[in-house]
């Protein structure tokens, strides 16, 4: 039986508890699944691909089927070819993700028809999270623990100072 491998593609800046929880959820879904760090051109990102890989494995570490890459400016489909990947994963959060999702997911079914994305819906405790909005709570020195991964946490505050420690 072929290996069933789904990619989770994403800017990852800063990988979040909602993507955590997607990541979980998809673990059991499939017999691997490859968290992608991607190049976003409309953002300009806080952590480096290396530095987001790292933070990613620390986060996942505990999740044998699953595993980090990078995949900068490439494709999302060209790097799931590329990896054997036949299925794409995306959380949605709202509507609005969906509409958005839905997009590409169209574009991306045309570049690769063998490909299929799957839509996971957001766990409410996560529908309201963004990583825009957690670095700017970091970057205000607001607690941030609850919404990132400890290995995150501790990154953000390194690299956008430890403001929280102060209040």
């Amino acid at each position: 039986m072929t290996k069933k491998i789904a990619v989770f593609p994403g800017s990852f800046d800063p990988f979040t508890n909602g993507h955590l929880d997607t990541v979980k959820r998809a673990s059991r879904l499939f017999d691997e699944v490859v968290v992608a760090a991607m190049t976003n051109t409309s953002k300009k990102p806080l952590f480096s691909s290396e530095e987001k890989l790292a933070l990613i494995s620390e986060s996942t570490a505990g999740l044998p089927n699953v595993k980090a890459m990078a995949a900068p400016k490439r494709l999302t489909v060209e790097f799931a070819r590329s990896i054997g990947a036949r299925f794409m994963i995306r959380g949605i959060r709202n509507v609005a993700d969906f509409g958005y999702e839905a997009d590409i997911a169209t574009v991306n079914h045309d570049l690769d028809p063998e490909i299929e994305t799957v839509f996971l819906l957001a766990d409410k405790q996560y529908d309201a999270l963004s990583s825009t909005i957690i670095k700017e709570v970091a970057a205000f020195g607001g607690d941030v623990h609850r919404f990132v991964p400890a290995p995150v946490e501790a990154a953000l505050y390194a690299k956008l100072g430890d403001a929280h420690q102060t209040k």
